[in-house]
């Protein structure tokens, strides 16, 4: 694995740089906005892997019983634009975490300029779907405890 990949741990939370290609854009150059739905995204998974937490650690027991993450609610002010071949900041930091459930905030920026917030609800869930309490080893990892 190459964690160089992954972003960087900052002050704020997790930064991950992402460039905007073509194929992120509609015919005018700027992102369409179900794309930011996949920065989110990535930014999210290289926030847990940066903590040692990997999807496929998750869902095979590395912490207890298999478990996974299933985003339950998001919420998205779009408030600038991004452009074809812009380098975007994608940044995400736990806001809450306990029980059965994480609360992310997240946003894209390019430069200092926010152009997406997001605050993203996250459940943790057993393999049939249900949800399950938070892994002590996932909380602390996460720099907090389960409730």
């Amino acid at each position: 694995m190459n964690d160089t990949l992954s972003g960087t741990l900052t002050p704020w939370g997790h930064s991950l740089q992402v460039r905007v290609y073509f194929e992120d854009t509609d015919f005018s150059g700027v992102v369409y906005h179900a794309r930011y739905l996949h920065f989110l995204e990535r930014g999210r998974t290289d926030f847990l892997r940066l903590h040692g937490i990997g999807h496929r650690a998750l869902m095979d027991g590395a912490f207890g019983e298999p478990m996974a993450f299933a985003v339950r609610r998001m919420e998205i002010e779009f408030l600038r634009p991004a452009r074809i071949d812009d380098v975007l900041s994608v940044e995400t930091r736990t806001v809450l975490l306990g029980g059965a459930r994480v609360v992310l905030d997240q946003r894209i920026l390019v430069g200092e300029t926010v152009l997406v917030e997001a605050k993203v609800k996250v459940a943790v869930i057993s393999p049939d779907g249900r949800p399950r309490r938070m892994p002590k080893p996932v909380a602390e990892r996460l720099g907090a405890s389960a409730d």
